[in-house]
């Protein structure tokens, strides 16, 4: 195998695959496999047949080739959309939201650069810096137009404080002779202490709706703004410098209102197109939603604190979200039906953890099935996710309880092994106090054989116990240093004895014919004397018995062919025969001269009497058919062997010529009829019966004989290679 492996002879390996002498050869020859069109074609060869292993190889690595394509594939899908998010942004013009979705487009980017080609990085950071210019640009421009709106504000803001100092001075001229007013009203009414309230509650409304201003903040403004009318209806008529403040509120927060819609309405667009592209996108589902998500975002984003847009903009962007989002449905649809299926799965797999624990004898259990389930099922629980957590929930917990039922039951075994083995390694250890080796040598050997016997442990204990137990029996075996030398002559010499034996078995299974037939009896002492033997070396006892039974093998492979091979020459004697006899019967037939069907009787007794060894009933068969008279009819003889032609390609499946196709149909007609009412039942006639049945038919001659001859034998090798 490995020599097809390393010359890339791949038929050879895929043979081995298929028709290997063992299931480690198969299963090895499976790994090999790498090639996907190679384990399709051998998935679909072995597919429904009994080696399971194999089959379970080549499927896992089918679809692990499967997953890594699927994975790749969706890689340079998800590099691809980065990439084309990045082209798109380098040509679009600046907006408010331009640097952040660069800073996102950017990271998204970095996290598949490295799996990207060599010549679509270099491009994606052209357009990367293209961006970041365009981004700059902005900025530079910002810079000095906020320079000159701080001039601006500076001296707006100056004018503003002389305004209020002159305001200032007027209310206090207004304001003394309303003092005196209230010097002589002492005490004012609880109405108009109620509406000095509001009046100073709608001078404090407008401050904090200037300072919303301030921040940009259009929507707390309005608000403010809206109460601050709510206010008014319970005051009395407003003074004219709150009059002047409201008109000033009204006109800041219009003019910011409109900037603010003349600046979103162009990105506002750009989100209906961005969100109306990927109605055809092709994206991976979860990044899809993930992209849908981020353009509400911003849509959300870009629309707080402005006024509200044209409705059928808000329109056109749902509907493009509910199309873009629809394949995202689907994709969760599914990923919920494969968490309901998981589900289905994990109840299965429940119940027939349940079920084997029920079965289980816990007398005499089988602890290795018990330590099989419990790995398997917890392998395949885990495979059965994603599942939908509530429902997975309880289901674990049942899971659980189970497995932990029958982990203690199989840590008491566990407990109850390793104590048995502590209790070995004891006895070891006193063996080698013991002053008669021999004996101390028995009771190691027999301690041996107890460990093979003692139920599972964990690998790590186990190993653990058993290098403790082998230093003692090494020890004992060691103490009889003079008592070896003498054993390891006797293991030499018994090895000098079985490699002669295995030269003399070798011998015989390269014999043939009579003499390897005559030398199957001796297989048998063969076989004792080497069993009698006892033992060799270690290093040699491996290859020596792998060597005598590898010749006792090629012993028995020989004695087959041989018998096959006398088999089938019996039966080309008994048609040669045949033929001899069918030459004699055509000569008396046609009524040829007396000496000349003397000579062809003369052949044909002389050709049977040559003959060794003959198939059942041969023999009694042809001495029939030459004492026996037989139809002279040439052409019904000729019928009766095309239909055993026929029968015999019915039965070995091979086809009929055109020519005899009609008698092929008219004989299955004709058994159909018979067979009516009793179903339909196969042929019982084996080859072997049908060339005694060969051998009786009267004679035809040689041109129309030969064919019919091959087309009969053609089918004998058919059934020979079936079997």
């Amino acid at each position: 195998m490995q020599s097809a492996i390393d010359g890339g002879d791949m038929q050879a390996v895929m043979r081995l695959v298929v028709a290997g002498t063992s299931t480690r050869v198969r299963q090895a020859a499976a790994r090999t496999i790498e090639d996907p069109e190679i384990l399709r074609q051998l998935i679909r060869d072995i597919r429904g047949g009994n080696d399971k292993s194999v089959y379970k190889i080549l499927t896992a690595k089918r679809d692990a080739q499967l997953e890594q394509a699927r994975k790749l594939e969706e890689l340079q899908v998800e590099i691809n959309a980065a990439a084309e998010a990045l082209e798109r942004h380098s040509q679009r013009a600046y907006d408010a939201l331009y640097s952040r979705r660069l800073d996102q487009f950017e990271r998204r980017w970095e996290a598949l650069a490295a799996q990207a080609d060599p010549a679509l990085r270099d491009k994606v950071q052209q357009w990367i810096d293209r961006s970041r210019e365009i981004g700059a640009e902005p900025l530079r421009q910002a810079a000095a137009q906020a320079a000159r709106e701080l001039a601006v504000a500076n001296a707006a803001a100056e004018k503003q404080r002389l305004r209020e100092e002159q305001q200032a001075q007027t209310s206090v001229a207004v304001a003394e002779p309303v003092q005196l007013v209230e010097q002589q009203k002492p005490v004012l009414t609880e109405e108009q202490q109620a509406e000095q309230k509001i009046v100073r509650e709608i001078g404090g409304l407008i401050r904090k709706a200037r300072e919303a201003l301030s921040a940009g903040s259009t929507s707390h403004a309005s608000g403010l703004r809206r109460t601050i009318e709510e206010k008014l209806a319970g005051a009395p008529p407003a003074s004219a410098n709150l009059a002047s403040q409201l008109e000033q509120l009204d006109q800041q927060l219009t003019e910011l209102k409109d900037w603010k819609s003349f600046s979103v309405a162009p990105k506002r667009a750009e989100l209906i197109a961005e969100m109306e592209l990927l109605v055809e996108a092709t994206l991976d589902p979860l990044a899809l939603a993930e992209r849908i998500k981020s353009l509400q975002d911003e849509w959300r984003i870009l629309s707080k604190g402005a006024s509200e847009g044209p409705e059928e903009d808000w329109q056109r962007f749902q509907a493009a979200s509910k199309k873009a989002y629809e394949p995202c449905s689907e994709y969760f649809a599914a990923q919920a039906l494969v968490r309901k299926e998981n589900l289905q799965r994990r109840d299965a797999l429940l119940t027939g953890l349940l079920a084997f624990e029920a079965g289980q004898n816990w007398e005499q259990p089988d602890w290795q099935s018990v330590i099989k389930a419990l790995r398997e099922t917890k392998q395949e629980w885990r495979n059965c996710s994603p599942v939908e957590r509530q429902a997975g929930k309880q289901q674990q917990e049942k899971f659980d309880a189970l497995a932990a039922s029958l982990q203690g039951r199989l840590d008491a075994e566990y407990t109850r092994n390793q104590q048995t083995k502590e209790s070995l390694i004891e006895r070891a250890s006193q063996a080698l106090a013991s002053n008669d080796g021999r004996k101390a040598i028995d009771a190691i050997k027999d301690l041996q054989q107890k460990w093979k016997i003692v139920g599972p442990l964990p690998r790590e204990i186990d190993q653990r116990l058993w290098t403790e137990f082998r230093q003692h029996c090494d020890a004992v075996f060691q103490k009889r240093e003079q008592e070896s030398a003498a054993f390891t002559a006797g293991l030499e010499e018994n090895q000098k004895q079985a490699i002669a034996l295995c030269e003399q078995i070798e011998t015989i299974a390269a014999l043939e014919g009579p003499e390897l037939l005559a030398s199957a009896a001796t297989l048998a002492t063969l076989r004792s004397s080497f069993e009698a033997l006892g033992e060799f070396p270690r290093a040699n006892t491996r290859e020596l018995r792998n060597r005598f039974d590898k010749g006792l093998e090629r012993c028995e492979k020989s004695f087959a062919r041989q018998r096959v091979r006398d088999a089938e020459r019996s039966w080309s004697d008994l048609f040669e025969a045949a033929n001899h006899v069918r030459a004699y019967k055509l000569a008396v037939a046609r009524g040829v001269d007396a000496e000349q069907i003397d000579t062809l009787k003369a052949a044909a007794e002389s050709y049977i009497a040559s003959v060794q060894k003959w198939p059942k009933s041969g023999l009694d068969t042809i001495k029939k058919a030459l004492a026996n008279e037989h139809s002279a009819d040439l052409a019904a003889n000729e019928e009766a062997l095309k239909l055993l032609c026929i029968r015999a390609e019915m039965l070995t499946d091979m086809p009929t010529p055109p020519e005899d196709q009609p008698l092929r149909r008219e004989y299955q007609l004709k058994r159909l009829v018979q067979n009516m009412g009793q179903g339909v039942k196969t042929d019982a006639v084996q080859l072997d019966a049908m060339e005694i049945e060969w051998i009786g038919v009267g004679p035809v001659d040689e041109a129309v004989y030969q064919p019919l001859l091959q087309r009969f034998r053609r089918c004998r090798e058919r059934d020979n290679a079936k079997a």
